[in-house]
């Protein structure tokens, strides 16, 4: 089969006069990237053309370059951010720099192109407008408040009235720039798919079209007929073992004949090719013969006897209890019960960069780019699918765009390096978004039924809980979530009796896995929502009825552990308590997030710095760049340490590779910066004993390692359990309406320990907070019968930036005593109290008590996403009409 014919194209681009030869499902995106290697336009949704990733000047007006065919720009003058005059550039560079704007950056170059529309035609916008400009512009990461904050700033530097300050020290504390900060914001920071090696070929994979079938025939005769086909990958080319996964091998990196489908994104065939277009167009030829099954797709039908099996061990994958003291008793006794059923939903994480993977032997083995959050965990899964000892598996971390949790599970990188074994080539494999969304796993959807109770005065006595968590097609990292959605199910409150269960349910649905809160705001929306129903039995508002039972210092927490120091809750209630009072309608939340996975799993940090002759420091550490900023933490921490030899952040470098044994688990349970931190800070002090007053040059080519352990918690079953988690987070959101009912801000407050660098943890905050109100009024990702309804960016619902309200940030800092100058996590906290505060808010504005996530039926959603909600709306009430 022959390749499409191709068209001779002419166009300007940043000045100059071009020719390309484009095939006709080639776009202006493609022909920029790949025939003219022009790559600070990103493919983040092609050809949806919604996330703006791509944004392009076309005659002068800011268009996206993904969604129409290049044919279509023949003629035209195409301007990309290569293409701006250097003194836009560096403004640009500058002001995202100095604001902290871009986090994760793979959205940043394409909002550059916006703003740099919109400044020309107005040079001083308000607020309101420049949210209104980036309508068209998605960022995950950063809740807007930063871009927005870059884009006033760009203007007033690129009409001479302000020119800021950036602080290079690296110090604790300060504002310093973010690693690569400016080559994020200009483009120039390259991820997986701007990468390529000399011979690379392009991956495609083949997905199964139903949730549960057997797989009776793949053909793939057609497929390799193509013009520029190289190979075609089946499960028989896998010379290892065939399933893998974070922590149980159950998830097949190919499905084979004679085997059952278990849901709609399981791989069936992978194609190398001599282009990316040809790949996909081989691997929708390949034609497959299925017997369709019928899947099972409801938790509770699964726990039914008879019901379908989803694996041979049975469907219930995990069951986690909690039992102290006599809920029961505590329950009759109590002045006040409440019993509530509550429902959360499946989300999608919409990270902006679709995964991506590049792989290549050589002489040492197989070499694997991964954007990975844990690529000593790619490592072993790698290595166990090829059949090999890890030492024969090199795994490089390329900082991604974006994961909040789905880029734990192995992804593409276990297909990249099976085309790459079988060609002898490299390879890469890029996701397309619809691709992305039905492959990778989402946050579970669980069911909770709560009964609480309190005395006549409102302390709490007693909890009943029972959670059911559909944790899809394979286990991922499913029974951890529900173990922590347990363990926190009493959120930040003192209970001495306590029933709890937790159970994670295999289905037909998409595997459900890590997402930001990680249970845990799944549960406290439910332990906030009945506290709230109690605070009005009993005639306390929401902040006295929370003060009342909040956790402090030798309080037990769910688990039974009773609290040491760092405990800053009450401070953080304190922090919001006039924001509360003061407003007319208004909700609030308390949350607890635990730092580090605990459970009885040791924890360690391990990180090296090694000084180059020019007296700069590498350090190598295990955790995943991912937008969080922990490569800047840890920069920050190695010039705090070294500042006495003049090191500045200037003089630091970061790498994340498997070349060093520095295996620590997943970049999650928001670990990196307490971990890493505490590595990378005992490295430092064993150097700088060495130096003992000599220049860093007089130690070049020595390197010094770090490790901290952590043996300290016990399983959440053990009946001797003394501590289940090093420490926690802490936190309390206050959501206030207006008198339309439209959200008119969030004040966030926070126990962090201490503040290690500003700008970074307010973007966190700032974005946590975004997530957390789409989540609770907007987003939702649906799934009937095992079908996904919601294949876009543009059908999750994430609210855009001018629906975004102010979020004032409160940080307490409560030192802990294990942490790095007192540090705690916070990457995960910001969104745990938020749904819980919505719901408040909303219930003060029209007086009805909301169960479900989301609640679209709002004025708060509604002046959100108005779009979103209508979409959201029409989808529900077809699936509801169907099934009726």
């Amino acid at each position: 089969m022959t390749e499409p014919s191709a068209q001779r194209i002419e166009f300007h681009v940043n000045g100059d006069a071009v020719e390309v030869d484009a095939a006709p499902d080639e776009t202006l995106l493609d022909v920029l990237r790949e025939h003219l290697g022009l790559l600070a336009a990103k493919d983040g949704c092609q050809p949806e053309g919604y996330c703006g990733a791509c944004t392009v000047l076309v005659d002068g007006r800011a268009r996206v370059a993904c969604s129409q065919a290049a044919s279509k720009f023949a003629g035209k003058e195409i301007v990309t951010l290569e293409g701006l005059g250097d003194q836009e550039r560096e403004a640009f560079a500058l002001a995202f720099a100095a604001t902290g704007a871009s986090q994760c950056g793979f959205c940043s170059p394409g909002i550059v192109m916006k703003a740099h529309d919109l400044l020309r035609k107005k040079p001083d916008p308000s607020r309101s407008e420049i949210a209104s400009a980036l309508g068209g512009n998605l960022c995950r990461c950063t809740g807007y408040v930063k871009v927005i904050d870059a884009i006033e700033m760009a203007g007033r530097i690129a009409a001479g009235h302000e020119q800021p300050h950036l602080d290079f020290s690296g110090r604790l504390g300060t504002r310093t720039p973010k690693y690569e900060a400016f080559e994020m914001s200009l483009g120039i920071k390259p991820f997986i798919a701007d990468m390529s090696v000399e011979g690379m070929l392009h991956g495609a994979l083949c997905f199964s079209e139903h949730p549960r079938a057997e797989v009776l025939r793949i053909d793939t005769t057609k497929a390799a007929a193509m013009v520029g086909v190289v190979a075609i990958a089946l499960a028989a080319d896998v010379a290892g073992e065939r399933a893998v996964g974070c922590i149980y091998d159950d998830w097949p990196v190919l499905v084979a004949e004679g085997e059952s489908t278990r849901y709609v994104g399981d791989v069936l065939a992978a194609v190398a090719a001599t282009s990316r277009h040809t790949a996909r167009r081989a691997a929708a030829a390949v034609e497959i013969e299925y017997r369709v099954l019928e899947p099972v797709t409801d938790p509770e039908m699964a726990l039914r006897p008879g019901a379908p099996m989803v694996h041979d061990k049975g469907n219930l994958h995990k069951k986690w209890t909690i039992k102290r003291g006599d809920a029961d008793a505590a329950l009759g006794n109590s002045a006040h019960v409440i019993t509530e059923t509550f429902q959360t939903q499946f989300i999608e994480h919409a990270f902006l960069e679709p995964e991506s993977a590049l792989a290549y032997d050589t002489d040492e083995g197989m070499r694997v780019f991964s954007g990975g959050q844990g690529v000593w965990d790619d490592r072993r899964q790698i290595a166990r699918i090829l059949g090999e000892p890890e030492d024969r598996v090199r795994v490089t971390l390329v900082s991604n765009g974006g994961a909040f949790g789905a880029k734990e599970d192995l992804g593409v990188n276990g297909q990249a390096a099976v085309l790459a074994r079988l060609t002898r080539r490299p390879v890469k494999l890029t996701l397309s978004r619809d691709e992305s969304i039905r492959m990778h796993s989402k946050r579970h959807p669980l069911r909770m039924t709560y009964t609480l109770g309190c005395e006549a005065n409102g302390k709490l006595t007693g909890i009943k809980a029972r959670i059911i968590g559909d944790t899809g097609a394979y286990a991922s990292v499913g029974d951890k979530v529900l173990q922590r959605a347990c363990g926190h199910s009493c959120s930040a409150y003192e209970l001495e009796h306590v029933d709890v269960e937790a159970s994670a349910v295999f289905t037909n649905n998409p595997p459900c896995g890590a997402m930001r809160g990680f249970g845990s705001n799944q549960a406290n929306f439910a332990m906030e929502g009945a506290l709230d129903r109690l605070a009005a039995e009993v005639g306390l508002d929401g902040w006295e009825i929370r003060y009342l039972n909040a956790l402090e210092t030798g309080s037990t927490f769910g688990t039974g552990q009773v609290l040491g120091e760092g405990v800053g809750l009450k401070k953080c209630l304190d922090a919001v308590k006039d924001a509360y009072k003061g407003a007319r309608y208004a909700g609030v939340s308390c949350a607890v997030k635990n730092v580090g996975v605990g459970n009885g799993l040791p924890e360690y940090g391990r990180a090296s710095v090694e000084v180059a002759d020019d007296g700069s420091i590498l350090i190598r550490h295990s955790w995943t760049e991912m937008g969080q900023g922990v490569h800047t933490v840890l920069q920050q921490v190695a010039c705090e340490e070294l500042a006495e030899a003049g090191v500045e952040l200037k003089n630091v470098r970061v790498a994340v590779d498997t070349e060093r044994e520095f295996a620590t688990g997943q970049t999650t349970a928001s670990r990196g910066t307490f971990l890493g931190g505490l590595a990378v800070k005992r490295a430092c002090e064993k150097l700088k004993a060495e130096l003992n007053g000599s220049l860093l040059s007089e130690l070049a080519g020595r390197e010094f390692t770090g490790e901290i352990e952590f043996k300290v918690t016990q399983p959440m079953d053990d009946p001797e359990l003394a501590r289940s988690h090093i420490c926690f987070g802490w936190g309390a959101q206050v959501v206030i309406l207006d008198d339309a009912g439209k959200i008119e801000k969030v004040v966030a407050a926070h126990d962090v320990g201490r503040v290690m660098n500003a700008n970074l943890l307010e973007g966190q905050i700032e974005g946590a907070v975004h997530m957390g109100l789409g989540h609770s009024l907007t987003e939702e990702f649906i799934v009937r019968d095992g079908h996904v309804e919601t294949p876009t960016l543009k059908s999750q619902g994430i609210i855009p930036a001018k629906g975004m309200p102010a979020v004032e940030c409160i940080f307490i800092e409560e030192p802990q005593p294990e942490g790095p100058y007192g540090a705690k996590g916070v990457g995960e906290i910001g969104l745990v109290p938020t749904a819980g505060a919505v719901a408040a808010a909303v219930h003060a504005f029209d007086g009805r008590w909301r169960t479900s996530l989301p609640m679209k039926d709002s004025a708060a959603a509604k002046a959100a996403h108005p779009k979103a909600v209508s979409r959201l709306g029409g989808a529900r009430d077809r699936r509801a009409s169907e099934e009726s």
